[in-house]
């Protein structure tokens, strides 16, 4: 029997291989070493200090943000995933055969729901999911093929810049990008009309591109997602001097720089920032960069905008990106749209 179990499990582990690409657009390490080493450089020497959020994601970074997700405070999954398990099987009619890329897929908790949508209407299921967390990513893969007895993955570990530019061919007549979570408000208004391009040259003309987009809302229930009570928040915008170090060989000491978030109610965004604690000097030395922190100086490490539903369709539109479908949930606070390229 102890055999006839092993060889099961062998049999499984194969099919599950057959089943799973993974491409690695370069090394994930040497992708965020050479296209965004100069950034940091850049963030660091200006006034006032920047970094990419893009350093929040090793696989620590990964795995706080999913802890993130769970928190009482954070309504943003919990919000968007009521929203998706009402939608999706309408998403899955609207689309019908289509490939699903997912941006940021991460543990693929809520692509799931997609998944089981296209799924219940016998359509093929074939994912690929994008994330900069290589370790992340082949765990969730795996699991889902072993869920999915049908489902196939190629999956691309690396930036959205890289894999939007690499997608394999198409296998399914058509396919849909997905960008959910609220991951669009940390982009700028420059970066975002950069990040819309870079989806209609993903696209051809009749696909598909679905967005989740964090609403505009008091500013105490917005300060509180990002201040959390466990301190979950904290200790993931605090590793992101850790990713830096192993990166960059540096020094930063994360006892000296604590959490500081708001609402910038100006800009409709939520800020996130790290705060020296006295005045300080790191070093980066694979980049030859010395910093220098005076006490009570910050560096911002993300934006968080919030948006207006009537006015982000509208910047969809200039980039041909026509709304089909918008849904939210009986609070207002998040919206899921989806987007047909003309």
């Amino acid at each position: 029997m102890a055999i006839s179990n092993t060889n099961s499990s062998q049999t499984m582990q194969q099919q599950i291989e057959k089943r799973l690409a993974i491409q690695h657009l370069r090394s994930v390490t040497a992708s965020l070493t050479t296209t965004a080493g100069s950034d940091v450089v850049k963030g660091l020497t200006q006034t006032p200090k920047t970094l990419p959020p893009r350093y929040f994601y090793d696989d620590k970074g990964s795995e706080l943000f999913e802890q993130i997700c769970e928190l009482p405070e954070y309504y943003v999954t919990r919000t968007e995933t009521a929203i998706l398990q009402e939608c999706a099987r309408e998403i899955a009619e609207i689309t019908g055969k289509c490939e699903f890329v997912e941006l940021g897929s991460g543990s693929s908790t809520k692509s799931r729901i997609l998944l089981n949508a296209y799924q219940n209407l016998g359509l093929p299921l074939r994912y690929l999911p994008i994330d900069v967390s290589a370790g992340m990513l082949e765990n969730s893969a795996k699991q889902l093929l072993f869920d999915y007895p049908t489902l196939e993955i190629s999956a691309l570990a690396g930036t959205y810049e890289l894999a939007l530019q690499q997608l394999p061919k198409k296998q399914l007549p058509s396919r849909m990008i997905a960008f959910i979570g609220s991951t669009l408000g940390n982009l700028n208004p420059q970066e975002c009309e950069i990040f819309f391009l870079q989806i209609t040259q993903a696209l051809h003309s009749e696909e598909y591109f679905l967005l989740g987009i964090d609403l505009q809302k008091p500013k105490h229930i917005l300060e509180a997602a990002y201040n959390d009570s466990q301190g979950v928040t904290a200790a993931f915008n605090l590793n992101m001097l850790e990713h830096i170090n192993w990166l960059y060989n540096g020094n930063f000491d994360t006892t000296q720089f604590e959490h500081f978030a708001f609402y910038n109610e100006n800009e409709n965004q939520i800020e996130m920032h790290l705060r020296s604690l006295q005045q300080q000097t790191v070093k980066l030395n694979a980049l030859n960069l010395i910093i220098n922190f005076a006490r009570d100086e910050t560096i911002m490490t993300e934006i968080s905008r919030k948006f207006d539903i009537a006015t982000i369709k509208q910047q969809l539109s200039t980039h041909d990106l026509i709304t089909q479908k918008v849904w939210t949930d009986p609070n207002n606070w998040f919206g899921l749209l989806l987007c047909q390229l003309q």
